[in-house]
Formats: structure tokens, sequence, C-alpha cells
């Protein structure tokens, strides 16, 4: 007969284990969603991690391949160390770190033999006088050069491999010809690990960031766009119960991944300035352009900022509003309309005068809305009341500014990349015309798609 402690132990047993492989389960569900995100986010991910495991594998068959590479021993090591710190999801990433580590230690391991056969020749005691001179001076010039924006921004991955690879040479107790053989072979094993991680990354669908930058500059003024297309809509609608669902209003807030943009358009810029000639970008395309637009688009983007807070609580009564919302309408739409066009145009790479035509509009609008205001329409009104909408109308001249001077840096990044003429940038609709029989004909035009 089992006694009841024995059945109670069992039981306690048996739901614990229950309990730990529902927790097993439920973390491994939850890993499996994290990874399957990653992967939809960004599919090129999934394709780059496939691509690192091929040049792992390509490193492996050539250490095999008889007899250039037996000779190498356990200094094939510093091939694969190199193909996965080289190798990036970018083409001018895997570019710039590949020619940065190269030439670093090349540079770093020629000046470290020579340094080492100097100290030598000094005697045993010399030698570590002389050595611990180099390091000292060599580590601290080339830190202090790390400091330089300019340095920084394209060899900072550079001047680290340099001085790790000096102190490596200069402090190894192997002298003469076993030291230079060795650093020969650690070179030359950089150099096959730098040359396949870029071979991959370049042939095998490569992923360039140059484009990756012209389609976010061109998707962040569209973001400023679609704001001010629906401002006017917004602010001016008299229907204060009206309730709309969140979700039709994202274009109210796709504007605010503008203002948090910089760091990855500098760096994305950096990037992209190591990329060759590819599609439409040619050598030396214009990147610092980009930045330019970049800038101007963000300021504008704070400026949205500043106008979005008066759709969340307007205390100026419709009343008063009214008398400004034919011209604050036809500034917001205006304006939006010229930086959707300048968009395209940056997508499609093409001229294109458009968006000039909806800046002067947006302009006349501006001198409009202040003629209003130079004849005070809400004289006699509470000044607490007037105040939100006077703002409203004073940002809204100044987005004008902003949206003349995007228009401006889009025209000079179409002249200076040269953006091919095009007419039309959007797609239009003929209006119908009656002809005598009475019959109507209407055509719908598509050009630039």
């Amino acid at each position: 007969m089992v006694s009841p402690n024995v059945e109670s132990t069992t039981a306690d047993s048996t739901y614990t284990f229950r309990n730990l492989v529902k927790k097993s389960w439920a973390k491994l569900v939850k890993v499996i969603n994290m990874v399957k995100e990653i992967g939809q986010d960004d599919p090129r991910r999934v394709i780059h991690s496939f691509k690192v495991g091929l040049a792992l594998v390509l490193i492996y068959i050539l250490h095999h391949f008889r007899p250039s590479f037996y000779g190498f021993g356990d200094n094939i090591i510093w091939a694969v160390l190199t193909v996965v710190i080289v190798l990036e999801l970018s083409v001018g990433a895997t570019l710039g770190k590949g020619f940065n580590r190269m030439l670093a230690t090349g540079l770093a391991g020629a000046l470290g033999v020579a340094s080492n056969e100097l100290a030598t020749l000094c005697g045993d005691k010399g030698k570590v006088v002389m050595t611990s001179i180099f390091v000292f001076v060599i580590a601290e010039r080339v830190t202090f050069m790390r400091f330089s924006p300019k340095l920084k921004a394209r060899y900072d991955y550079g001047m680290i491999i340099f001085i790790l690879t000096f102190c490596l040479v200069s402090l190894s107790d192997v002298t003469g010809h076993e030291l230079l053989e060795m650093a020969y072979e650690r070179l030359l094993t950089i150099i096959i690990g730098s040359c396949i991680a870029i071979t991959v990354c370049v042939f095998i669908f490569p992923v360039w960031i140059g484009e990756d930058l012209h389609n976010k500059i061109a998707g962040n003024i569209e973001k400023l766009a679609d704001f001010l297309e629906g401002f006017g809509d917004e602010y001016f609608n008299n229907s204060e119960n009206t309730e709309v669902a969140e979700n039709e209003k994202q274009f109210l807030h796709k504007y605010k991944s503008v203002l948090s943009s910089k760091t990855s358009e500098e760096t994305m810029a950096v990037l992209a300035r190591w990329e060759p000639r590819h599609g439409k970008f040619r050598f030396r395309h214009p990147w610092k352009q980009y930045l330019k637009i970049g800038n101007l688009a963000r300021i504008c983007a704070y400026k949205i900022e500043a106008l979005s807070l008066y759709l969340i609580n307007s205390k100026t009564p419709y009343e008063f509003r009214s008398r400004i919302q034919e011209s604050c309408t036809n500034i917001s739409l205006e304006s939006g309309k010229a930086l959707k066009e300048s968009s395209l145009m940056i997508k499609k790479m093409c001229k294109s005068s458009t968006p000039n035509s909806h800046v002067l509009n947006a302009k006349n609008a501006a001198e409009c809305l202040k003629a209003v205001l130079r004849t005070n329409p809400w004289e006699g009104a509470d000044h607490f009341e007037i105040i939100p909408a006077s703002t409203v109308a004073s940002l809204l001249i100044d987005i004008v500014i902003c949206v003349e001077q995007i228009c401006e840096a889009v025209e000079e990044l179409a002249s200076l990349a040269n953006f091919v003429p095009c007419q039309l940038l959007h797609r239009g609709t003929v209006q119908p015309i009656s002809d005598s029989d009475g019959s109507v004909h209407v055509v719908n035009v598509n050009i630039g798609e």
C-alpha cells in the first residue's frame, strides 16, 4: 500500500514538471516569434546570415586546399576573425572595414617590424626602453588622431586595428626572420579574409547603404508632406465631437521619426562614400547633399512638432479660427504638395519644376495670411483665446520658408547628381469633354510609374 506522503510527493513532482514544460514552451514560442519578427522587419538580415556562413565555409575550403594554404597553420584563424568582423550587412560598411583592416595591418605590421629591429640594435636592456618608447609614442599619437571628427568618421576602426597590430608585433618575443615571416602570414591571411568578405557582400544579393539613405531622405520628406496635407482639415474641423479611429490618423505621427534620424543619416552617408558605382548612383555621388536635405527636413519637423500641439487641445473658438481658415489651409495643402513632389523627384531621380509652383502658391497664401493678420480680425476678443490661433498662423508662415529651402536643396541635389528631366511626376486625369453628338470621352493618363 502506497503511503499518502509518497502520493503527494509524486503529484507535486508531476505538477512541477508540467509547469517547467509550459514555461519552456512559452519561452521557445517567444524566441521563435522574436526571430520571425526580425526576419519580417528586414528580410535582408536573413540573407546576410547565410552570406556570413558561406564566407566562413569558403575560408575552411581554402584552408584545406593544398599546397597554397598549408603553410599558414594556425595563422588562418586571422582570416576567420577578419570575415566575422568585416562582413557587414551593407556593401559600404564591409568595404570600409575591409579597407581599414588591410591598410592598418600592413602599415602597423611594417612599422612594428622596423621598430623591433631598431630596438634589438640597442641590446637587451636598450630594447626594453626603446620598445616602450615606440609603443607609447605610436599609441598616443594615433589615439589623439581618433579625436578628429573627419578621421574618426571614416578611419576610426582602422586606427584601432593599427594600435593593436603594432603592439602585437612590437611586443612579440619572436625576432629576425621569424618575426618578418609571421607578420607576412598574418597580413596575407587578413587580406584573403577581407577579399572573401567583400566578394561575398558585393556579388551575392548586395545591400547598398547609399540606396537606403536615398530612400530614407525621400521617405522623411513624404512624412512631412502627409502631415501638412492633412493639418488644415484636422485643425479647422468644427465638429469637435467627431471621433476618428487612431489608425486613420497615423499621418499625424509619422513625422516624429524624422526628429531622431540625424545620427543614422550621418552614418549612412559616411558608409555610402565607400561604395562603388551601382545602378543610378555614380562614383562620387553627392552624399553630403542628402545630409543637407535631412537637416532642413528636421528643422521643418521641429516646427511641425510645435504645430501638432495645437491639434490636441485648441482653446480658440471655431468662429475665430474660421477667419484664417482659408489661408492656413492653402498654406498647409500647397506646402504638403511641394514636399510630396520633391520626394518624388528624389525617388525617381528626375528633375521637375512642379514643386516650385506649389511653393509659389504657398508663399502667396502666406502673404494673404499676413494681410489678414494685419487687419486684426480678432479685435475685441480675449487674448488668451486668440493667441493659439495666431501662433498656428505664425508657425505655418515659418514652415513655408522651410519648405522652400527643402525644395531648393532637392533641386541642388538633382543638379549635382545629374537627374534626368521629366515633365510629370504624378498621375493625372483629363477632364471629360462633350462632343457635338453628346458623347463623353474620359482619358486616364499615368505618367512616371
